[in-house]
Order: C-alpha cells, then structure tokens, then sequence
C-alpha cells in the first residue's frame, strides 16, 4: 500500500514494518483509531479557532459597549462582533428591550430583561459546546479499543506458539511487539483528545462567567438609560 511508505517518514520504517505485518483485527483497530484520530484533531482545530476569535471579539465587543451612550449606538456595530457569545446575548436583551419600549415607552420589568439574556447565554454556551463530548468520548474509549486489539493479538501470538511447539521468548516476541502497537496507537489517539477537551471545557466555563458579567452590566445600562419615574425599584430586580 501506498500509504505505508507516507507513514515510515513520520513514525519510523520499524513501527511501520509490524502495522504492515499485524494481523486482520489489528489493523481494522488501528484504522478504527485512525477515524477517531482525524476526527478528533479535525474538532480540536476547528474548536480551538471559534474560541479564539470568540475571545478577541469578546473583548472588542465589550470596550464597544462601554463606550456607548445608548442601546441603539451597540446595536449598531454589534454584527461586527458576532463571534462573540456576548453578541448573542444582547441581542436577547435589546429584543426584550424593544418590545417593553414599544409597548409602554419604558422598561418597567428588568427581570424580564434578565431572563431573556440568561435564555440567550444558554444558547451561546451551547453552541460553544457543539460536538465537544466527541472529544470526552474519544479520550474514554480508544485506549480500550487498542487494548482490545492488544489482547487479541496476545491470544493469537500465543495460539501460534503453541501450534508450533517452540516456547521461545524469539518466538512470541514479534507477535506481542505487533499486538502492542494498538495499545500506543489508543493513548496517542486519547491524550490530544482529554487534554483538548479539559483546555476547551476552561475555556467554556470563562465565557459562561463573562456572560454573566456582562448581563448584569447591560442591566445596568438599561437602569440607566430609564426615565427616573420609570426606574424600577431596587426590590423588584432582586
């Protein structure tokens, strides 16, 4: 096959010499491992990017509305900085903004205002969680798809030794050094993916910390924006 040669320049022409001489089951395992491997790198990747734009908009996006007079003035440049989880969750708030100011000229129930906004971070928060217990799953279950592949090449190794009769540490030690490689195949396809998803679900959970941040700033903001008749009374948001 083509593909063993590509390979002998990235791991070393042995390793590549006993995937070439494993058996059937072995190398159904390690391209099994392989699947969860691409996969694994091709989320890690795509993840990681959303994340980082996500968190240089964030800070953009929040120096934007902290120099804005109004809500409208955000509203304004908000799409510029649509990366950002906090977009989506003023968006929340200006719709729910929008709907008390067209109905009664002011925003007379703030908790409202909030629970749009909480409605809407769960939303970004969940977005930034798509696909991500791929990676959990990966970490959980390739090191035992390669101890599979293991264990049944150990059980083959030693059915062939005993079909030969010649009970040699030369003899069981190829197919045992081929029956291992599923194993370092399994940890090299799980360790990316569990220190991955560690780093990512971080990542996460200080995004859900900042959007509760930035909830209780844009409440303020729309207090202050409110006529002083209008404002509602410190009881009332609690």
């Amino acid at each position: 096959m083509h593909l063993f040669p590509l390979l002998a320049v990235f791991v070393g022409g042995e390793i590549v010499d006993l995937v070439a001489q494993s058996g059937a089951v072995a190398k159904m395992v390690l391209l099994v491992l392989l699947v969860f491997s691409v996969l694994s790198w091709a989320l890690i990747l795509s993840k990681w990017g959303k994340l980082k734009r996500a968190r240089i908009q964030s800070g953009r996006f929040i120096r934007a509305f902290r120099k804005a007079q109004r809500m409208q003035d955000v509203a304004a440049v908000a799409e510029q900085f649509r990366p950002s989880p906090l977009v989506g969750v003023f968006a929340g708030a200006l719709d729910e903004h929008k709907r008390q100011m067209g109905a009664t000229g002011a925003v007379r129930n703030l908790v409202a205002v909030q629970r749009a906004m909480q409605i809407a971070a769960s939303e970004e928060i969940s977005r930034l969680e798509r696909n991500l217990p791929w990676l959990a799953t990966t970490g959980a279950v390739t090191p035992f798809v390669g101890l599979f592949g293991t264990v049944w090449g150990i059980i083959d190794a030693f059915h062939g030794l005993g079909i030969q009769g010649a009970a040699t540490l030369r003899a069981v030690a190829p197919g045992i050094s081929e029956a291992l490689i599923t194993t370092a195949a399994g940890l090299v396809t799980a360790i990316p993916a569990v220190i991955a998803y560690n780093l990512i679900t971080h990542s996460i959970r200080d995004f859900a910390a900042r959007t509760d941040d930035f909830a209780l700033e844009v409440l303020n903001a729309v207090e202050r924006q409110q006529p002083q008749a209008a404002r509602v009374p410190e009881e009332v948001r609690r």
